[in-house]
């Protein structure tokens, strides 16, 4: 079995506060790039189950790799699961803010649900999802998403961007996000992100704001630069990913 697990982008990402577990409430609008995505193979394994992952690769254990974290969780609700090998092709940037290991952990969760015949909306592949990253329940559906809470909490929008060409740029800047949590700061914004996204895409470059960037971009000011330059070569709209640093425009 196949799959192919997409990026996302962040349409406006707005931190509300941290919360007593230590985490932010936020608000974010999670929309799909499904021409940009890795691939995932699922093939049952003749000895141990192994995991093999190639193209944008970087060295680390199996054991922190979050398809094989996925496995693992899968595998205390279906004890009976067979030995897998797993094959992954990375081409989704690392620490890009485009969520690439989070789709890969709920598509491999996804897979498993498949085979062993589990309904899509199986509410133990959301508590597993939400185990494995605050992202990865997006990742469970192929639509756009309202995200608030931790970002697990979904609702459907209805955004349709086909109309529009995306250009991105993917600086070689690997961001934690956890640093960049740590250097925002909260607030209470006048508009909500739905209310901003029905308005027309032209007034989105004033009032559709990733509240990363300014902290972000302070400490990496060519990333700005990256941002300002997509608007001088025509775009509606461009923002910075997620915590970053993969920077997008929105053109006609």
């Amino acid at each position: 079995m196949i799959s192919f697990p997409h990026a996302k982008i962040n349409l406006g990402l707005h931190i509300l506060g941290k919360r007593n577990d230590g985490y932010h409430n936020l608000e974010t609008c999670f929309y799909p790039v499904l021409s940009l995505s890795d691939a995932l193979e699922m093939t049952q394994s003749p000895k141990e189950s192994t995991l093999t992952v190639r193209g944008i690769v970087w060295d680390e254990p199996k054991e922190n790799n979050l398809v094989w974290k996925a496995f693992q969780l899968f595998k205390k609700q279906e004890p009976n699961l067979m030995e897998l090998d797993w094959h992954l092709l990375k081409k989704i940037p690392s620490g890009g803010g485009l969520g690439g290991g989070s789709s890969d952990a709920a598509f491999a969760l996804r897979m498993l649900a498949q085979r062993f015949g589990w309904p899509k909306n199986d509410p133990r592949l959301f508590e597993m999802a939400s185990i494995l990253g605050s992202d990865c329940p997006y990742f469970l559906y192929d639509e756009p998403m309202i995200g608030t809470g931790r970002g697990e909490i979904l609702s459907p929008i209805a955004l349709d961007l086909a109309d529009y060409r995306f250009q991105f740029v993917f600086p070689n800047i690997h961001i934690s996000t956890a640093m960049a949590f740590s250097k925002v700061s909260p607030n209470c914004p006048s508009k909500s992100i739905p209310e901003i996204l029905a308005q027309p895409i032209s007034t989105w470059k004033t009032d559709l704001k990733n509240d990363f960037e300014e902290s972000v971009f302070t400490q990496f000011p060519e990333l700005k630069n990256l941002k300002d330059n997509l608007y001088a070569d025509g775009a509606i709209y461009a923002a910075m990913s997620g915590s970053g640093s993969t920077l997008f425009g929105i053109f006609k």
